[in-house]
């Protein structure tokens, strides 16, 4: 899930959830203060409260009614409405009032209540009507008007104190927001504390492996199962880290090859400028005193200093593959045909050694691969070259085979020699490896001859491997890309 989600449903879960909890909270917090409400004024709350407990008092105001319409001289016995308070609720009190006279007032309202503000006789009309006045707190009124015999206007006031529910409803808003409060620091405090684990401890986790590889510490390992942006860029980190590492260890591998470079070379150049320094020294000192002597001598330094010319010239031939600073004339080439010649002119000298070689062509119709016809020539000089150096059998044997897949063609050289052990086989192409580590001269050769090969295979967008057993040969094999009708010089050179 991505960042901008996360964060779009934190938002509306910071809103939604809020919401829906105060809702539920309130329902049953408003139920705890309802009951309460219901239990200050001694009544069951309902539909209509107000209604309730009000009716509830009904039965001082018929008493207090009848008393009036039966005693209309003698409406000044206290002691008769001081009775029916005993019928009112604890928060209710009556007023009486004879045409503008009051008769009879509560205790409860005596010292607390502005009489001027009463209605009117007659303003209520409707005896359900419910009249609400503001005190100094406020307060519900029920106004009950009729006339006795002498049409005198009675009006009696069913007045209901709200101090409680007041103190009651504060109490709820009070709770209420503190809830709210709650519920808002609770909700945004869980939502803060999961998104910034979902995205600080990441990037808390790329912080610390920006400071290993800041100190040059890339043994570590940075993974990460989320699929939102930090996610992506925990894995691109660990990607990089891979890379660097791969890109350090290869630099190093460089400047040890390097290092084993200069090492080789100073070894394979000095052995034969050792060779002919001694042996100019031998003809210097007179030691060869014999035409057969110098003529022998002379043909040592000969042949050591073509031995350092074709070393050198295969040192620079592998360091311009290297830099890919040699180029190709890549052209269409019937496979068949040109090894024929190319092991027609190897037939006459591998018959002295005592090697015969052999081709056997796989393929039902000619093929034609993509291929420089000169670089190709110089892959199979070298590898029949390095069979011929490692077969150790009295009569030799090199057999060439080809055949095709859809996109390649497969050429293998298969020898009678000594092997290559499994341990030596991933090297062989390696520069100035040598299975016999000894590098002696009785196999001779640079130790570049295979690792020329696999450069230009590699050029030719092929690929060469090598699969032996010790004392049962070795089998060269490398592939070529076949012609297509429709390639054209670009797909060539590429």
């Amino acid at each position: 899930m991505s960042i901008r989600r996360k964060l779009t449903i934190s938002y509306i879960a910071m809103l939604l959830i809020p919401i829906i909890s105060f809702i539920v909270v309130t329902f049953f917090t408003g139920t705890i203060f309802k009951n309460r409400l219901g239990n200050a004024y001694n009544v069951s709350l309902g539909e209509a409260p107000i209604e309730n407990i009000i009716e509830k008092d009904s039965r001082a105001i018929d008493n207090i009614k009848d008393y009036i319409l039966k005693n209309n001289k003698d409406l000044l016995k206290d002691e008769f409405f001081s009775e029916q308070e005993k019928y009112l609720n604890k928060h209710t009190g009556v007023i009486v009032r004879k045409n503008d006279e009051f008769i009879y007032i509560s205790p409860s309202l005596k010292n607390n209540f502005t009489y001027n503000l009463l209605p009117q006789f007659g303003k209520n009309t409707n005896n359900s009507k419910i009249d609400f006045l503001k005190q100094n707190k406020f307060v519900i009124l029920k106004q009950y008007d009729f006339y006795m015999e002498d049409e005198s206007k009675i009006s009696i006031f069913l007045v209901l104190n709200t101090t409680s529910s007041e103190s009651i409803f504060y109490e709820f808003i009070a709770v209420e927001i503190g809830i709210l409060i709650a519920i808002l620091i609770i909700t945004n405090g869980m939502l803060t504390f999961f998104m910034s684990k979902s995205i600080v401890k990441p990037l808390e986790k790329l912080k610390n492996g920006a400071v290993l590889i800041k100190n040059g510490n890339l043994d570590f390992k940075l993974s990460s199962s989320e699929n939102d942006e930090i996610g992506q860029l925990s894995r691109v980190f660990e990607e990089m880290r891979f890379k660097l590492k791969e890109s350090l260890e290869l630099q190093l591998q460089y400047e040890n090859n390097r290092k084993e470079l200069i090492s080789n070379i100073s070894h394979d150049l000095k052995t034969p400028v050792t060779a002919i320094k001694a042996y100019t020294e031998g003809i210097r000192d007179g030691i060869a005193d014999t035409p057969e002597k110098m003529e022998r001598y002379v043909n040592t330094i000969y042949r050591k200093a073509v031995d350092m010319d074709r070393l050198i010239d295969e040192l620079f031939l592998f360091s311009k593959l290297d830099l890919k600073k040699i180029p190709f004339n890549f052209e269409k080439v019937e496979l068949s045909d040109y090894l024929n010649d190319c092991i027609e002119e190897l037939r006459f000298d591998l018959e002295k050694k005592n090697i015969n070689i052999t081709f056997v062509n796989e393929l039902k119709e000619a093929s034609y691969v993509i291929a420089d016809r000169e670089k190709l020539k110089r892959v199979i000089m070298n590898i029949v070259e390095n069979s011929v150096k490692y077969i150790n059998k009295a009569v030799g044997k090199i057999d060439i085979r080809i055949n095709e897949n859809h996109e390649y063609v497969y050429v293998s050289f298969k020898d009678n020699g000594m092997g290559i052990s499994k341990k030596s086989l991933q090297y062989i192409f390696d520069r100035f490896y040598r299975a016999d580590s000894s590098r002696n001269s009785n196999t001779g050769g640079s130790g570049l001859g295979l690792a020329i090969s696999k450069k230009i295979i590699e050029e030719h967008g092929g690929k060469i491997w090598a699969e032996s057993d010790e004392n049962s040969g070795t089998d060269i094999i490398f592939t070529l890309k076949k012609w297509r009708d429709d390639c054209i010089e670009k797909d060539i050179n590429s």
